[in-house]
């Protein structure tokens, strides 16, 4: 068994703060999500296709899904609940970098923006699937 260090800690604060900013915004504004995600005047998503608030919803409770398992891994004792949401934010993170790389639109920036984000990412979960620290056994 493995001990939840720090550096774990703060590998789930990052996913946390990458899914509570993503899914918040677009659980709870779906429309300004789809206009103007992911903020500082890029525009990854209405360049894409059609606004759809069904889609963008679902797409909203999955990264506060992850969120939620990324805060248990925080406040767990033990490095497994980080391992299992590193888990869920590979296989999701993977996926989505995957259909990013292969349909990039908009400008270079956009681009280059939305394959990074997405790298990180997934190589944050690929991260928390290792164990850091072995727990320390003590005599009783």
């Amino acid at each position: 068994m493995y001990t939840n260090t720090a550096l774990r800690r703060g590998l789930l604060a990052a996913t946390a703060i990458l899914g509570g900013y993503v899914g918040v915004w677009a659980e709870f504004f779906p429309a300004a999500f789809y206009s103007s995600f992911p903020g500082f005047g890029l525009h990854w998503i209405d360049i894409a296709g059609a606004f759809d608030e069904h889609l963008i919803r679902d797409v909203g409770s999955m990264y506060l899904a992850l969120t939620a398992v990324s805060v248990a891994g925080i406040v767990a004792r033990t490095a497994t609940v980080g391992r299992v949401a590193g888990l869920g934010w590979v296989v999701f993170g993977v996926f989505h970098f995957g259909f990013h790389v292969t349909h990039l639109v908009g400008s270079t920036l956009d681009e280059v923006g939305a394959v990074v984000s997405l790298g990180v990412s997934a190589l944050l979960g690929v991260a928390l699937l290792f164990p850091l620290a072995p727990r320390v056994d003590r005599a009783a």
